[in-house]
């Protein structure tokens, strides 16, 4: 089973996920994206470690989360990886100067996730809905983040946004 929750900033989707992780009764594996660069992003990944249970078991993977995807999903298990839109940031600063990181890494992502033994949920900012930014960079991540997004979804089995803390099922 694949699963994908999107939403806007603090719009409860993290907690909809980690809600629907207990409510599965499976052994939890949290995939962690977010690097602490700085001391608020510390507290951001400090708020999200408080909010789940002490007995998840929790891998940091900035970069290759297919691969660790792949090494770890099994049956009778749940992985919920928060988030993609963090993962997608690492890799288009990480790819600046090389290109085919990012390719090669988004491939491979989308590549692996039909296949995936057990229940996967995956976590992702919309970031489409306002307005165009005004930095290359900027631009490039919410077209990259809305086409991963979009292919992702596709390759999911329930699709749900979030908005003030209430959900909207898109795809069952």
């Amino acid at each position: 089973m694949l699963e994908l929750i999107l939403g806007g900033a603090r719009s409860g989707k993290s907690v909809l996920a980690e809600q629907r992780a207990i409510e599965s009764a499976l052994e939890v594996c949290y995939l962690a994206t977010a690097e602490a660069l700085d001391g608020e992003m510390q507290t951001r990944i400090a708020h999200h470690r408080e909010r789940r249970p002490a007995h998840w078991r929790t891998i940091e993977e900035p970069i290759a989360l297919a691969a660790t995807l792949q090494r770890e999903a099994r049956a009778g298990q749940l992985i919920l990886v928060d988030c993609l839109t963090l993962w997608l940031s690492n890799l288009l600063l990480s790819a600046e100067s090389d290109k085919a990181l990012f390719m090669a890494q988004r491939s491979a992502l989308l590549e692996v996730l039909p296949d995936l033994p057990g229940h996967t949920i995956l976590v992702s900012n919309e970031v489409g809905m306002g307005i165009v930014p005004m930095g290359e960079l900027s631009r490039r991540f919410v077209d990259e983040a809305g086409w991963l997004n979009q292919a992702v979804a596709e390759r999911c089995q329930r699709v749900s946004f979030v908005a003030a803390g209430l959900p909207l099922v898109l795809k069952d």
